[in-house]
């Protein structure tokens, strides 16, 4: 897109707002991610257009978004985290299946002074793996088997085993291992555990 002066890029307000990441991306790189307020921030510092555009926020929020829902733009430019932050969307990052759009400006729509941008994006950023990983291993566990509990109410489904607990008579379990001395004895156990106002009163807590 050419200016009136038929001499200057008109920068794409999405691109702006990715500039803009990129810019905090690259000027910090120990950090993973930056509020929308950091972004915003930076695009008025940067004043890559004569004025603050009233769509900024909106592409900040949602246009640019990936792993959104989309609205009207589709673009995936950007991808949030699970802390409300955002950082540059890398290919194979998940995307809102609707998203179909750009992951990054293309040359051709770009101010000529934001290539190095780009140029960054492509030969370091968009290659690297360092993308958001759990940092233990219930993080690592959380979400595991989400599938089996599609459907469920979770109050239904404790009130349920509650009913079975209160309905089913005392049984007894599975034969435990134990071990008495040197000898090998088998013990029975009750699969209902005997509550502690059950218990006789000379027994060992």
């Amino acid at each position: 897109m050419e200016t009136a002066k038929g001499t200057e890029t008109q920068i794409l307000l999405a691109d702006e707002v990715w500039c803009a990441l990129a810019m905090l991306h690259k000027n910090h790189p120990q950090r993973v991610s930056f509020s929308a307020r950091e972004i915003l921030d930076q695009v008025r510092t940067e004043h890559a257009h004569t004025d603050i555009r009233a769509g900024v926020q909106a592409h900040i929020y949602l246009h640019n978004v990936a792993n959104l829902a989309p609205n009207s733009a589709r673009y995936r430019m950007f991808y949030r985290l699970e802390n409300d932050t955002y950082r540059l969307y890398r290919p194979g990052d998940p995307a809102h299946p609707l998203r179909k759009g750009k992951i990054a400006p293309k040359r051709a729509e770009l101010p000529a002074k934001y290539h190095d941008l780009l140029d960054w994006y492509e030969r370091e950023y968009s290659t690297s793996d360092e993308k958001e990983k759990p940092k233990g291993l219930v993080d690592q566990l959380w979400g595991l088997g989400k599938h089996l509990w599609v459907g469920v109410d979770a109050d239904s489904y404790v009130n349920d085993l509650r009913k079975d607990w209160e309905e089913e008579p005392a049984t007894r379990g599975p034969e435990v291992p134990t071990r008495e001395g040197d000898r090998s004895t088998r013990v029975l156990r009750s699969r209902i555990p005997i509550r502690r106002a059950d218990r006789p009163a000379n027994s060992r807590r």
